[in-house]
């Protein structure tokens, strides 16, 4: 049988959430990845398996757009008013950055509030909590607390964690894989988990993703001596491509590959305000770049919004470029 000791930060998570009587809203980040919205699918899969009311208010992106089912999520990604009696489970983002918590007004949110997170910049206020910045992916430790729950393992709850470990780990390639996300991927795929189908899925882009890509091409930068490439988007290069910002997502990645490159940064353009998305490698930490700048993430990958037009947030950014790689060449 799980232990469920109170020593145990999942325990805590999971004790609180059967314990709870009444509606259980599950949360993640603004503008989801696959982490988030595999964790929310697989921890609402879950739950109703056990007899609980749950709303998963959230806004999913094309590209994810082949994993929950018709009606799964709440209508129109985000709740108007929270139900009387709630709990709110906020997965892979901190529940105290409500500017970032999407779906619902968490500042507003006077309920319990559980929290299951692994950055590590997570300020760990929740009424229960597990923060554990040693995980690559949150759907790893949702994984843990359906364990913890006693919720019957299926297919349809395995395969959207597949999802959220596949796309935080880069399938597997990143530093951040540790043997236990291995054993994890054991266990979904033992429990039906879709891997080929998930590939298969988020290896089709919409044609705008291919006509946009030239706008980004054209835009395509490479400073520092070439340890970093860049690149812009902004609503006109949007219109010419016809395509839409979510078009945007994958593409810092693509960047990264590049050659002799320790840093990628994919702009987001606004007008009035940035989002910056960071990809970084051999050493160079993008956390540490986007939490100088306001924002946050992972050491390999981070992010951050400013509230300036690019031409006042590109000074920024290279400053906190430029101390970061003086910080790794000062470490060897």
């Amino acid at each position: 049988m799980t232990d469920l000791s109170p020593t145990s930060d999942l325990a805590a998570v999971a004790r609180a959430l059967l314990d709870h009587s009444g509606p259980i809203v599950v949360l993640s980040h603004e503008n989801p990845d696959g982490d988030a919205l595999g964790s929310v699918l697989g921890l609402t899969r879950a739950l109703r398996s056990l007899g609980r009311e749950v709303i998963a208010p959230m806004q999913v992106p094309r590209f994810l757009a082949f994993m929950p089912r018709p009606g799964e999520l709440a209508e129109g990604g985000r709740l108007t008013e929270w139900p009387a009696g709630a709990l709110a489970a906020v997965l892979d983002v901190d529940n105290n950055d409500h500017v970032r918590v999407g779906g619902a007004d968490l500042s507003v949110f006077t309920g319990p509030v559980v929290n299951v997170d692994h950055h590590g910049t997570n300020a760990r206020r929740a009424d229960a909590h597990a923060v554990d910045p040693s995980q690559p992916a949150a759907a790893v430790m949702v994984a843990d607390l359906i364990d913890l729950l006693g919720a019957e393992w299926t297919e349809e709850i395995a395969t959207p964690l597949m999802l959220g470990l596949v796309t935080d780990t880069g399938s597997f390639r990143f530093d951040s894989v540790t043997p236990g996300a291995f054993r994890t991927a054991a266990r979904l795929r033992e429990a039906g988990a879709r891997l080929g189908w998930i590939s298969d899925q988020l290896g089709q882009n919409p044609r705008t993703y291919y006509t946009l890509l030239r706008e980004v091409l054209g835009s395509l930068e490479f400073l520092h001596g070439g340890r970093v490439v860049l690149a812009r988007v902004d609503e006109a290069m949007l219109e010419r491509a016809g395509s839409a910002w979510e078009d945007v997502e994958n593409y810092v990645g693509m960047l990264r590959n590049a050659e002799g490159s320790q840093l990628a940064v994919m702009v987001k353009d606004f007008g009035e305000r940035v989002k910056l998305s960071l990809r970084s490698r051999a050493g160079v930490s993008a956390q540490n770049i986007a939490v100088t700048l306001g924002g946050g993430g992972h050491v390999p990958a981070a992010g951050a919004s400013l509230n300036q037009p690019w031409p006042e947030v590109f000074p920024q950014l290279d400053a906190a470029i430029t101390a970061e790689l003086a910080r790794v060449d000062a470490s060897r």
